[in-house]
């Protein structure tokens, strides 16, 4: 055996030696930096700190958003100037929508860091960071995608109609309660002054008994929805729109483009009829100035035009509410009716109509009265992120989405099937009706299921 040191071990030896040369060289400029820096003060930008107004990120609210197109965009303009928020990514189906959002929330920070995701699961998978999310995607989605985002510990802020079925509205908020997740519905008039001003002067007795509610419903479209689809189109790329994504948990239908640029309403598979489209706003309008926000309609009256026009529904309590589409300048109007006045009033109104004028010289006094009773701010988005901080149950709370929502689609399968019925909202079932109770709920296709 030869008594030289073999090769690999030389070459061992001399890494050994050169790294740790490379150590005493990387300490020693270690400390040089070390006591330069301990030679100047260390500067920390004022908005890591909190100073000039700013929020530090430790108290920042960090917001994602899924399927954020037109009318999404107009609530993600509400949400981004609140100072202790901070939009991070979207998630949506479509390339171009993406895109939109993204030069939308990077134009606001000046900066290039608002992320993209196509597809839902990988989303909330990676985003473990964020705290809550804007959901505002098309009628089909706002169910099953506020489920997927509690169950991942997200809290919710969903446009509305919150629910496409009674079963859906119900397993919404069995997860919030489960998941303890602070969930907001859209009905951003619940959050306005002029809205509240007419709840509270039911509230306060000045309409005296009150025995009638009008709600709103769309002047368009009709409550029999269709049951056929457009035709077969060349579906795009993955990439450009994710059709299966897109259509989530409805029934598998041909790529058409017009569904993509949102010509779905109308059609049973995405949409919740003219019924729900308004209703959605003001049946909970109605149902919480009344006291109702817990309950729904138990009986409802067949009418027979295509829309649901002057529906008769009655309440618990005796209060009918009627569904009605003209009457108001302005969209999602309602009118509280009494045996000493009335009020009505709709987004057109730069106040409220009553029937005694002097009522309104105490509108300020009313609505900051209720401010400071309720600690409600006269702003939805705002409701929703106090409620983030305190995990107080918000003002458009998911009983309340899902107990509105039930009304809706109570009428909605009235005027489908024909016929008067009655609703039990205990048992949230109707009457000795097996074919409308069959309507409760719809198939959800795999894997997009509750």
């Amino acid at each position: 055996m030869s008594n030289q040191t073999p090769t690999n071990v030389r070459r061992r030896a001399a890494a050994i030696s050169d790294r740790h040369s490379l150590s005493r060289r990387a300490f020693l400029r270690r400390s040089a930096l070390a006591a330069g820096v301990a030679a100047f003060p260390t500067i920390i930008p004022g908005s890591a700190l909190g100073l000039n107004g700013a929020v530090p990120p430790s108290e920042r609210i960090v917001l994602g958003g899924l399927g954020i197109g037109g009318r999404g965009t107009g609530v993600l303009g509400w949400m981004l100037p609140e100072k202790d928020v901070q939009f991070v990514a979207v998630c949506d189906a479509k390339k171009s929508q993406r895109e939109a959002i993204k030069r939308m929330v990077d134009g606001r920070y000046g900066n290039n860091d608002c992320a993209t995701y196509r597809d839902i699961r990988e989303f909330l998978a990676l985003r473990t960071d964020i705290d809550a999310l804007l959901i505002a995607t098309g009628d089909r989605w706002h169910a099953l995608a506020s489920i997927m985002a509690m169950r991942a510990g997200k809290d919710v802020y969903s446009e509305k109609p919150s629910a496409m079925t009674i079963a859906e509205g119900r397993a919404v908020v069995e997860t919030a309660k489960r998941y303890g997740r602070v969930y907001q519905t859209g009905t951003q008039r619940l959050s306005e002054d002029n809205f509240t001003f007419a709840n509270e002067l039911l509230r306060k007795g000045r309409l005296g008994r009150v025995h009638t509610v009008r709600a709103h419903i769309a002047p368009w479209d009709a409550a029999e929805l269709r049951h056929d689809w457009l035709p077969a189109e060349p579906e795009p790329s993955k990439d450009e729109v994710d059709w299966d994504q897109w259509l989530g948990p409805c029934p598998w239908r041909p790529y058409n483009s017009a569904y993509a640029r949102g010509g779905w309403r109308g059609f049973y598979d995405f949409h919740t009829s003219c019924i729900g489209e308004w209703g959605a706003h003001t049946f909970a309008q109605c149902q919480v100035a009344i006291g109702a926000s817990e309950t729904a309609a138990i009986d409802y009256g067949y009418v027979k035009n295509e829309s649901g026009d002057g529906m008769e529904t009655r309440f618990a309590n005796g209060i009918r509410m009627i569904l009605q589409r003209d009457g108001w300048h302005g969209s999602c109007g309602v009118k509280y009716e009494g045996t000493e006045g009335w009020v009505a009033v709709a987004d057109g109104y730069p106040k409220p109509e009553v029937s005694s004028p002097e009522w309104l010289r105490d509108f300020s006094k009313i609505v900051n009265d209720y401010m400071a009773r309720t600690q409600r701010p006269m702003s939805h988005v705002r409701d929703f992120f106090n409620c983030i901080k305190t995990r107080r149950q918000t003002m458009a709370h998911p009983e309340m989405m899902h107990r509105s929502m039930s009304t809706v689609h109570a009428a909605n399968i009235c005027m489908w099937l024909k016929r008067d019925m009655k609703y039990d909202p205990v048992k949230e079932e109707f009457v000795k009706d097996p074919e409308a109770n069959r309507l409760r709920s719809r198939a959800m296709r795999a894997p997009w299921i509750i």
